[in-house]
């Protein structure tokens, strides 16, 4: 917890919006993206979603094959507790639908669906998508593909697997015959394992694709791999939003870092 608040006032110091921004790629993505708004019917429904798990309390078990939770360690935990602890916030999935309605990405992965609801915001960002999305827990992606039904969300395919042998699985497939657009890490906060699938993806990205990492504050090693991640040689231009760290690997692009306030 210590190193999210000092690194939250560093971050607060370092960063800035979109009148620091030199780069037209950025300051569009800023001004257009990040800092657009319009009001969307469909933040409505991604409300909706976030509320009817917050009124659930039923109890499921919870098998975490990452880093776990910082709120409980109960094996047993109520699905309401789940979605306010853990579950992506409706600020930042609405952020994350305007960047799929932005860059209108065909395909897209997610490593961590959890609840579903940054799954959720993508697949209403872009219906059009193919969305694979991989959850280690069992009982929590047979809730959530339940809930994806009942909505009927048809663009996604939830994969329920340990993310090592999925994606030993996965990629094999993807190349040669598929990259994706865009690939969402929300599951493992380890620094090894992040660097890990970073390596493994990068097979699958192209020029235009764009690579976000939740939570890289999360602990001082997951900062760490950040900042590996920041350094890689096909790397170009990073945004820092302090919640989210956006990689993209354009070669017309001068390597470059952003920090910004969302």
């Amino acid at each position: 917890m210590l190193h999210q608040i000092t690194s939250y006032i560093k971050f607060l110091l370092k960063s800035t919006n979109q009148h620091g921004v030199h780069s037209p790629f950025v300051f569009n993505l800023v001004t257009k993206c990040f800092y657009n708004k319009s009001n969307n019917d469909a933040y409505k429904n991604i409300s909706a979603y976030k509320h009817q798990l917050l009124q659930n309390k039923n109890k499921i078990s919870v098998t975490d094959l990452g880093v776990g939770s910082h709120a409980t360690k109960q094996h047993k935990r109520v699905i309401s507790e789940i979605a306010k602890n853990a579950g992506t916030t409706n600020k930042r999935a609405q952020l994350l639908y305007r960047l799929v309605t932005y860059f209108k990405p065909s395909t897209i992965l997610e490593l961590g669906t959890s609840l579903g609801i940054a799954t959720h915001a993508m697949s209403l960002g872009n219906p059009e998508a193919t969305i694979t999305t991989i959850e280690g827990c069992p009982n929590i992606s047979e809730f959530t593909n339940a809930n994806f039904k009942e909505r009927q969300l048809e663009n996604i395919n939830l994969i329920t697997g340990n993310f090592n042998d999925t994606l030993e699985n996965l990629i094999p497939i993807a190349i040669g015959t598929k990259t994706y657009d865009l690939i969402f890490f929300d599951g493992n906060h380890q620094k090894e394992a992040t660097l890990q699938y970073f390596e493994t993806l990068l097979q699958t990205a192209h020029n235009d694709s764009i690579v976000i990492f939740d939570d890289i504050y999360w602990s001082k090693s997951m900062t760490e791999a950040w900042e590996t991640i920041k350094q890689h040689p096909k790397v170009t231009v990073t945004i820092d939003t302090f919640f989210w760290g956006l990689v993209f690997f354009r070669r017309e692009q001068v390597k470059e870092h952003f920090t910004i306030r969302v």
